[in-house]
C-alpha cells in the first residue's frame, strides 16, 4: 500500500506545480522558450501587417517547437515522425509554426554553443526542407528521408514494449502507478470519475483499438494518479490512469492513458475559421489532420466540467531531443523537421493552393537556398526578446527561492527558540 500523507492534495497542488514549472524554465534559454508560447504570439500580435507572409488557413500546431516533434505509432504499430503535442492547434498561418519551429532550432543550437554561421545554414536548409513538401511532385503519403539522429530515434522507438514505457513512464512494469516525484494521489471524486470513464463506450473503444486486443475485452482502471508532466501545461488537470483489458485474467492487458485538461489556444485563428467551440475536440479535430496516428487514437470527454483531450501512450512516442547538436547534425535536423511540418501543412491542401502558398514563400529570397529576409530578421528579433525574458525569469526565480529559503531558516529558528526556552 502506497503512503498518500506526504504528497499534495488537490487544493495544494497549484503553488508546487507553479514553482515547477518557473524552476523547469530558468534551466537553460531553449527550456524556456519551448515554455512560452504566449510570449511568441504577443510579439506576434504586436508587428507589423505583412511582416510575416499570410499562408492558407489550415490547421497548424501553433506550438510547433522541437519537443513538440518525434516518433509517432498508430493502432497498427506503424511509426512515423509526427507532430506530438497539439494543445495549441487551430485554424491558421502556416507561417507561424515555420516560425515558432526556426525559433526553436537557433534558440536549440546557441544552447549546443554553435556558431551564428550555423544557425543561418539551418533556417536554410529548414526552409528547402518545408518546401519540398509543397513540390508538384510530392506525395504526401511518401516517407521522408530521415537524418542519422532521427534513424536512430526511430528504431529505439520501433524495438520499444509495454516494458520500456512502464519503466520510463511509472518506473516499472507492475500494474501500479507508483506515488512519487511525478505521480501524486488523487481524491475519491477524482477517481470515481476516471473509473467511470475508463467504462464509458468511448475510452473502452480506445482502449481496445490495437489490433492485439479483444474489441469486446473488459476495461477497468486499475489505477491512477495526478501527474505532473510538461511544462506549459503544469497548473492544468492532468491524469495517468492504467487500465486494464481483458475478460479473464491470463488474457489480460495493460494500457497508460493520457487525460489532459484542454485550455483556450494562444495560437490566433484565422479569420472566419470555423473549430469546434469545445476544446478538447478542438486538439482532436486538429490532430487528425496534422498527426493522423495520434489523431485516430485520440478523444475528446470531459473530468470534473473541464474538456479533456485523451490517448493511449504507447511504448513508440517518443521525444527528438536536441539539447546538444554538432554543426552538421543541426542542419540535417533542421531540413528534416520542417519537411514533417511542411508534409502535416501540404496534405490538406490542393495543388493549385500548395504551388500559391510556395510562391509566397520563396519571395525575398538572394538564392533558391537563402531564408526569406522576414524569417531572419523575426528570429533574430524573437532571440533577443526570449533571451531577455530568460534572464529577467531566472532572476525572479532567484529571488523567490532565497525568500523562501530565508522563510523556512526564520520558520526553524523560531522552533529551536521555543524548544530552548
Amino acid at each position: 500500500m502506497q503512503s498518500k500523507a506526504k504528497y499534495p492534495q488537490p487544493k495544494q497542488r497549484s503553488a508546487i506545480l507553479e514553482s515547477t514549472r518557473n524552476l523547469k524554465m530558468a534551466r537553460s534559454a531553449h527550456r524556456y522558450v519551448r515554455g512560452s508560447t504566449v510570449k511568441f504570439y504577443e510579439w506576434l500580435d504586436q508587428i507589423k501587417a505583412g511582416a510575416i507572409p499570410e499562408g492558407p488557413s489550415i490547421w497548424i500546431c501553433g506550438d510547433c517547437h522541437v519537443g513538440n516533434l518525434g516518433p509517432v505509432a498508430n493502432y497498427r504499430g506503424a511509426i512515423e515522425i509526427q507532430i506530438r503535442d497539439l494543445d495549441q492547434t487551430v485554424i491558421g498561418n502556416p507561417a507561424h509554426d515555420l516560425l515558432r519551429l526556426a525559433l526553436s532550432l537557433a534558440s536549440a543550437a546557441r544552447g549546443s554553443d554553435l556558431p551564428g554561421v550555423t544557425t543561418a545554414l539551418m533556417l536554410e536548409a529548414m526552409m528547402e526542407g518545408y518546401e519540398k513538401s509543397f513540390a508538384p511532385d510530392f506525395d504526401v503519403e511518401s516517407d521522408l528521408e530521415a537524418p542519422d539522429t532521427v534513424r536512430l530515434i526511430i528504431r529505439q522507438s520501433s524495438g520499444a514494449t509495454w516494458k520500456t514505457l512502464a519503466n520510463e513512464r511509472i518506473n516499472g512494469p507492475k500494474p501500479q502507478i507508483p506515488l512519487g516525484r511525478r505521480f501524486w494521489p488523487i481524491s475519491k471524486q477524482e477517481n470515481d470519475q476516471l473509473t467511470q470513464l475508463a467504462q464509458s463506450d468511448e475510452i473502452r473503444r480506445l482502449a481496445t483499438m490495437l489490433g492485439s486486443r479483444d474489441d469486446d475485452a473488459a476495461v477497468k482502471l486499475q489505477d491512477a494518479a495526478y501527474w505532473m508532466k510538461g511544462c506549459s501545461s503544469l497548473g492544468l488537470l492532468r491524469y495517468a490512469a492504467l487500465l486494464s483489458v481483458g475478460n479473464r485474467r491470463s488474457d489480460k492487458q495493460y494500457c497508460l492513458m493520457d487525460f489532459k485538461e484542454a485550455k483556450t489556444a494562444a495560437a490566433p485563428r484565422a479569420k472566419g475559421a470555423k473549430m469546434p467551440l469545445d476544446q478538447a475536440e478542438r486538439m482532436v479535430e486538429g490532430a487528425r489532420y496534422l498527426s493522423p496516428y495520434l489523431g485516430k487514437r485520440a478523444r475528446a470527454t470531459s473530468l470534473l466540467g473541464k474538456p479533456v483531450f485523451v490517448r493511449e501512450l504507447l511504448p513508440q512516442d517518443l521525444k527528438v531531443e536536441v539539447e546538444k547538436l554538432t554543426d552538421l547534425e543541426a542542419v540535417r535536423i533542421a531540413a528534416y523537421l520542417a519537411a514533417v511540418v511542411g508534409k502535416a501543412h501540404s496534405r490538406q491542401l490542393d495543388a493549385s493552393s500548395r504551388k500559391a502558398w510556395l510562391t509566397d514563400l520563396e519571395r525575398n529570397r538572394t538564392s533558391q537556398l537563402d531564408a526569406p529576409t522576414w524569417l531572419w530578421k523575426a528570429v533574430v528579433e524573437l532571440l533577443g526578446i526570449h533571451e531577455r525574458a530568460y534572464l529577467e525569469h531566472c532572476r525572479k526565480y532567484a529571488l523567490s527561492t532565497r525568500e523562501t529559503r530565508a522563510k523556512e531558516e526564520r520558520e526553524v529558528a523560531a522552533r529551536e527558540s521555543q524548544d530552548h526556552a
